[in-house]
């Protein structure tokens, strides 16, 4: 086959994989075969057709929603609905067609795989032991609306989620926490000191120490060293979510549009695939994944084609995959304390509560009993339960919403919710329009505050991190010198008043 001539706009990384793989022959036989599927021959040309008597159309429902002109929509170009839905759609078939081959199926040594050391601290010892709608800088919380707070113990509460001060030793700009946007984030669990992990879109993960200073600048040198980060390339594609585990301090479980769920051992430095689609050709992109503190064993997770699965890492061939959804499932959640309740929050405007305890149906039919839903106007980007039994979810029509299942514990097995029970008891007007340079902001609640307070924290579009309480009220609107992009990835830490927020540059706010 003749060499095709690279076209003009092609970047300098793909010139110099192109020529690596010309210097390989067995490679460039694989790249040429992949080619050819990617952009088949012309065909020869076909008999013209003979006709046939005209029969009825057959209508046929497609099997995904289809790509439509806005103007033949009849919406208009500033349609917010189209641009996310388009936005989502091209971030589907791009999951399907990149790299459907390339999930690392063996062990990984954190040493082998360290991201540039030069910038990142390469040291694996360290390890184991412009927006629309937004106003950079610009507060929609501050110290007025504390001190005009008339409820005492809201008012405490403000003033000292409000006093966290951001990490002091580097500035924002010099925590570059992953290569490229961060899309995961999560606190280690010990209380010790802030161990924060971050999964950027391109498969790297990195891990920042929270409690390490800056050295003294010698006099005759301004600048400081930089601060110590361990990156590794665990994953092939977008890491989505990090699961700690309730057993092994030392285990970490992270999930990818690879297809893959992978567990880092901290003490052995190795990271092992843990869960991968039994087809190696098949491509399964996984949205989030969490953990029952009372079923360590088992893992559930989400995908883009808006399924459920459950995994459980003692039988390999525990795999369950149920379709709760035409569209993708962005952001799902476990109760706390009632694990057997499922939420997921979908492309399709709704988020669904359901019961793990009711499994019903047959092979591709099967699903856990469906409590209730409730709709919103746009889609719902996360459902997030806390342990007090609120779910918080974001939405694309610029609202938080809070639902109280305080009483979930009392539901009979499989039985529906009652619609009023399914209306939000709170909701919050927010700015969640990302756009496709920022990640989608989610809620995440501190899982196990010491003060007993639920509380979650959000990215906020003018460049803070929002903390919320359970009945609504903002307790605080972190920010300070140096943020100079969105920390739309925010977490709490489960137990600690810490807060951490990762934005489009891989850089790492921390407040403690």
């Amino acid at each position: 086959m003749p060499i095709k001539k690279e076209p003009a706009e092609m970047t300098t990384f793909e010139r110099r994989r192109l020529e690596n793989i010309a210097a390989n022959k067995a490679l460039l036989t694989d790249i040429a075969a992949t080619a050819k599927n990617v952009i088949p021959d012309k065909p020869a040309p076909r008999a013209p057709p003979k006709k046939r008597p005209r029969a009825e159309p057959v209508k046929r429902e497609p099997a995904r929603p289809t790509r439509m002109s806005s103007r033949l929509a009849g919406i208009g170009a500033d349609n917010e609905t189209l641009k996310r839905k388009l936005e989502v759609e091209a971030e589907f078939e791009a999951s399907k067609t990149q790299a459907k081959k390339m999930r690392i199926g063996d062990d990984l040594s954190l040493g082998d795989i360290v991201v540039d050391g030069k910038k990142y601290g390469s040291s694996v010892a360290g390890i184991t032991g412009i927006f629309r709608g937004a106003e950079p800088g610009v507060r929609t919380f501050s110290e007025d609306d504390i001190k005009e707070t008339t409820d005492s113990g809201l008012k405490e509460l403000r003033l000292r989620m409000s006093s966290l001060k951001l990490y002091e030793h580097w500035a924002p700009n010099d925590i570059k926490i992953t290569p490229q946007r961060v899309y995961a984030l999560g606190f280690h669990p010990i209380e010790d000191k802030p161990i924060v992990f971050a999964g950027d879109k391109e498969g790297a993960m990195g891990v920042f120490d929270g409690s390490q200073t800056a050295p003294e600048a010698d006099d005759e040198e301004e600048d400081v060293e930089d601060p110590v980060i361990s990156a590794f390339k665990t994953h092939t594609r977008t890491i989505t979510s990090f699961v700690f585990s309730h057993t092994d301090d030392n285990a970490v479980f992270s999930s990818s549009y690879d297809s893959s769920i992978r567990k880092m051992d901290l003490e052995k430095g190795v990271s092992t695939q843990i869960f991968a689609p039994k087809d190696p050709h098949d491509d399964m992109p996984i949205s989030a994944l969490d953990m029952a503190s009372s079923e360590p064993n088992i893992l559930y997770f989400s995908t883009l084609d808006g399924s459920v699965g459950r995994y459980d890492l003692r039988d390999p061939k525990s795999e369950e995959l149920w379709t709760l959804s035409e569209q993708k499932i962005g952001g799902f959640s476990l109760h706390p304390l009632q694990p057997h309740l499922l939420a997921t929050a979908s492309l399709d405007r709704t988020i669904k509560i359901w019961d793990l305890r009711k499994v019903m149906g047959k092979g591709e039919l099967r699903h856990p009993a469906l409590l209730g839903e409730h709709s919103s106007r746009l889609s719902v980007s996360h459902a997030s339960w806390s342990a007090g039994g609120q779910l918080a979810t974001s939405s694309y029509d610029d609202t938080i919403k809070i639902y109280n299942f305080a009483e979930a514990g009392k539901w009979p097995p499989g039985q529906d919710i009652d619609e009023s029970e399914l209306e939000p008891a709170h909701i919050i007007q927010h700015n969640n329009q990302t756009g496709r340079w920022v990640t989608i902001l989610k809620p995440q609640w501190q899982l196990r505050p010491k003060d007993g307070y639920q509380k979650f924290a959000i990215g906020n579009m003018n460049r803070f991190v929002d903390i919320f309480a359970s009945d609504g009220s903002q307790l605080a609107q972190l920010g300070g010198d140096g943020i100079t992009a969105v920390p739309a990835v925010a977490h709490c830490h489960p137990s600690m008043d810490w807060v951490a927020g990762g934005n489009g540059s891989g850089k790492l706010c921390l407040w403690t």
